[in-house]
């Protein structure tokens, strides 16, 4: 048997690893064979795997590996070993700091937002929740009546779908054959998921395990598919992986740089196709449905209320940083977030999965990283669309 190419190796490193822990390969479309070839190997421990990945680190360091890999390739997957190094040694028992983690995995180093700028946002939003009261209790009970009924979520998706898809098709271009199918789950720890299957083919499921609110679902469709996750991925796959033969597109890895990124720009996508107010173009879609959406308060509460997205990465930092007891956290998402404890018991869920632990920084710090990076220029989103960036490319860039 020829010896391996380095980005052989890594796709192997990446899918031993992933037996370890559930979730870990986001997504794979690469050869079969190699697949077929680690899953039939006997189960290397982390630590063999933590040790692999800093030999390939260093062989890259060195100026090793296939001379097809020019600086842009090397830099890229430099930085995906060094997640896959820190997971494997967390994995193998080592004890590393969350901040150290998060920095090493995603390419940014965490803080907590200051409690001063949510109480602000707070303000903002109590300035437009109907109703008398707290504010928190109003702002749920706003939220809660904007559910979509299960039986109409399927027709409004599909509807938010198609615009968006033709949207994202003027704009940037999708490769002939690409397709995403929906589909209703339970039991998840996530809202919506993108599984990505190869081929141009995505499958984008949708959790109702808490009733999916209607000022959320434009952003979920834009997010997870048009001009987002899927609309990454297929352009990747005919562009990177297709046309230049670069096979380490193959695999989509959790604890990763690759990650940071993905989460920013499909954060950033419904901003990007409907501008920086697209409430009434979502409306224009629920209303018709009969599903609950007021553009005038559901665009002044998402922008009093994005401040209030760090509240999830305060949530982790107090988690695995300071290490306060879960039901503590709860609490602090319950009167930060102003959840429900349901949604707040949610968050943590997420929070305290073990694929999932530092994860919530790449929504954290993606958004806004990528949302400086692009600065209103389409050409700039393109560019995270069809590139192999890392997070250090976008702040030199801004």
């Amino acid at each position: 048997m020829p010896a391996l190419s380095l980005v052989e190796r890594y796709l192997e490193l990446g899918l031993g690893l992933g037996r370890h822990l559930d979730g870990l390969v986001d997504a794979y479309y690469g050869s079969p064979e190699l697949r077929a070839r680690v899953d039939a190997a006997p189960l290397e421990p982390p630590a063999a795997h933590a040790e692999n990945a800093r030999r390939l680190v260093a062989e890259l360091d060195g100026g090793g590996g296939e001379a097809a890999l020019d600086a842009t390739r090397r830099r890229w997957l430099r930085a995906q070993l060094v997640g896959l190094e820190t997971t494997a040694r967390k994995l193998a028992g080592e004890h590393i700091r969350y901040v150290d983690e998060v920095e090493r995995c995603y390419g940014v180093r965490p803080s907590p937002v200051d409690e001063s700028e949510l109480e602000s946002a707070h303000r903002r939003l109590d300035e437009v929740m109907p109703g008398t009261g707290a504010l928190r209790e109003r702002y749920i009970a706003w939220r809660e009546s904007q559910a979509v009924p299960v039986e109409q979520l399927d027709a409004a998706v599909r509807s938010l779908a198609e615009d968006f898809r033709e949207r994202t098709q003027r704009l940037f271009g999708l490769p002939e054959g690409e397709q995403v199918d929906w589909q209703l789950v339970t039991d998840r720890p996530w809202a919506g998921f993108n599984y990505y299957l190869g081929g141009l083919c995505s499958r984008v499921a949708i959790n109702t395990d808490l009733p999916v609110l209607s000022p959320s679902l434009g952003h979920l469709v834009a997010h997870e598919a048009y001009p987002g996750h899927h609309t990454e991925h297929t352009r990747k796959e005919a562009g990177l992986v297709r046309r230049r033969g670069h096979l380490e597109e193959t695999i989509f890895l959790v604890g990763t740089p690759q990650c940071l990124l993905a989460e920013g720009l499909a954060d950033l996508g419904i901003e990007v196709l409907l501008g920086p107010e697209p409430e009434p173009v979502v409306e224009a879609h629920l209303r018709p449905l009969g599903i609950p959406f007021d553009a005038e308060v559901v665009r002044t509460a998402r922008a009093a209320g994005e401040a209030l997205s760090a509240v999830r990465g305060n949530a982790a930092w107090r988690l695995h940083q300071m290490g306060e007891p879960v039901e503590d956290v709860i609490g602090y998402l319950e009167r930060w977030s102003l959840l429900p404890r349901p949604r707040a018991e949610k968050a943590v869920e997420f929070l305290t999965d073990p694929t999932w632990r530092a994860y919530i920084s790449c929504y954290v710090e993606g958004l806004p990283l990528c949302r400086s990076f692009v600065g209103g220029d389409p050409e700039r989103f393109e560019r995270l669309l069809t590139e192999q960036l890392v997070p250090e490319d976008l702040a030199v860039a801004a």
